[in-house]
């Protein structure tokens, strides 16, 4: 696995470094950013980039560096939590129902497909309009979003390797199926697993700033990408920094994570193909 990452070619290289950048900034934040993201100062309202704001101010006055920077805090870090939990979950569950092949994969995959069957958007929705707004309640809106999504994907990669002898093997020994899906299965299929984990990010980061964008996500003033569009989209021939900051810093995070996630695909012989887009 890892001479399989070292040789990953350009392609990954290009994206592990723009996902660095990212974190990187986001970690930095608070010391390279010389204003508080959220104290606004009308006095300073709608200014082009100049010495002291190097992308100008929104139409509160705040500094659009300085929230920008911020607000990858936010995302990165629901975006990640968010990713962890779903693609864990689903990894698991995929490995476990391709194990077991009876009724309770039935019962399971029938689940699955009528949660896929609700667009992406439209549950996300659902769940926030139920349990409000906030960063766990984003959490949770991903991950019943995307766990379906990962368990259908992981199963039938796994369901290839429960039927192998070394499975076989351990069932012999009567070993329970917890252990033989973390130890036996679950190994043998995380080339996928990564490969899904990279592309979800990538989906998810989206979603959250979507949410955001549409009032479902963070609350003002907090800095975040998708709120920042949101309230200077309106003045955007005026201080075009205020929506560009953010939808750059967005972009190229997704597209960090999708060369990740190309370059993981074709050097591991994972087909992209397969893990259906949602």
């Amino acid at each position: 696995m890892k001479s399989a990452l070292r040789a990953a070619g350009p392609v990954f290289i290009i994206g592990i470094a723009l996902i660095a950048i990212n974190l990187l900034l986001a970690f930095l934040a608070p010391w390279v950013s010389a204003y508080d993201p959220i104290a606004s100062n009308s006095d300073a309202a709608l200014q082009g980039p100049t010495a002291a704001h190097w992308l100008g101010t929104d139409m509160y006055g705040r500094d659009v560096l300085s929230r920008t920077l911020n607000g990858g805090r936010y995302a990165l870090l629901v975006t990640f939590l968010a990713t962890t939990i779903a693609v864990a979950a689903g990894a698991l569950l995929g490995c476990l129902v391709a194990f077991l092949n009876n009724w309770f994969d039935d019962v399971v995959m029938r689940v699955v497909d009528a949660i896929l069957s609700v667009p992406t958007i439209l549950a996300l929705l659902v769940v926030v309009a139920v349990f409000g707004s906030g960063m766990w309640v984003i959490v949770l809106a991903v991950v019943v979003v995307y766990t379906p999504a990962v368990t259908r994907v992981v199963r039938g990669a796994a369901r290839s390797v429960s039927s192998l002898d070394y499975v076989t093997a351990a069932k012999a020994r009567g070993e329970r199926a917890g252990p033989i899906v973390v130890r036996e299965i679950l190994p043998n299929v995380l080339d996928v697993v990564l490969v899904e984990y990279a592309m979800r990010a990538s989906w998810v980061v989206l979603l959250i700033s979507s949410l955001s964008f549409l009032g479902f996500g963070a609350n003002p003033p907090a800095p975040d990408w998708g709120l920042m569009v949101a309230e200077n989209r309106t003045a955007l021939t005026v201080v075009p920094l205020a929506t560009l900051g953010p939808i750059v810093a967005l972009a190229t995070f997704v597209i960090g994570l999708h060369l990740t996630a190309d370059g993981l695909g074709k050097k591991l012989g994972v087909d992209r193909a397969m893990t259906g887009v949602q």
